[in-house]
């Protein structure tokens, strides 16, 4: 089987949304083929290896679907990353800009602990600055980020360009 054309089959795109000029990355196709689905989990699994990850960040929303049975499989936790405003306890902020705005992302303060091997994980990686806003989370945290793993980059925005020497796993770059 090949996952990646599996992968691209699934996703469809959706033009003009949420704004004009943007075309969005449908994923719910791909999330309803119990194949496609499990094999984007277990290849994110794999490429890290079991043992070596003790927290997932999942940055919202897509990203909850995707890091939430990778943090199953690692036997890791699961940390959400979400929009300003809708976690309950003290949060740490970060602002950022995307390929259509800007938005500032949150996480709980006493999520991490000082030297938690932490992998973000997210559905796609545009311009970058989700991604360099989570991982600056994570830091402020005190966590250390193994790697960033996509299902899709988009590469044409150069995303990767913002993270630096963050090891960015993608299952499929367009």
């Amino acid at each position: 089987m090949d996952l990646g054309k599996l992968i691209q089959e699934r996703i469809r795109d959706i033009p003009d949304y949420p704004k004009a000029g943007v075309v969005f990355k449908d994923i719910t196709p791909l999330l309803a083929d119990h194949i496609a689905f499990a094999g984007v989990v277990d290849t994110i699994v794999n490429h890290h290896g079991r043992g070596t990850i003790d927290k997932i960040v999942g940055i919202e929303a897509r990203g909850f679907i995707l890091a939430a049975p990778v943090a199953y499989h690692f036997g890791a936790g699961f940390v959400p990353v979400r929009k300003k405003g809708k976690l309950p306890a003290a949060t740490h902020g970060q602002t950022y800009d995307l390929e259509y705005g800007t938005e500032t992302i949150e996480i709980h303060s006493d999520a991490l602990e000082q030297g938690d091997r932490v992998l973000i994980v997210d559905d796609v990686l545009a311009t970058g600055g989700t991604a360099q806003a989570a991982a600056e989370l994570v830091r402020r945290g005190g966590g250390d980020v193994v790697g960033l793993s996509v299902l899709l980059e988009l590469s044409f925005l150069h995303g990767r360009d913002k993270l630096g020497n963050l090891d960015v796993h993608s299952l499929v770059t367009v």
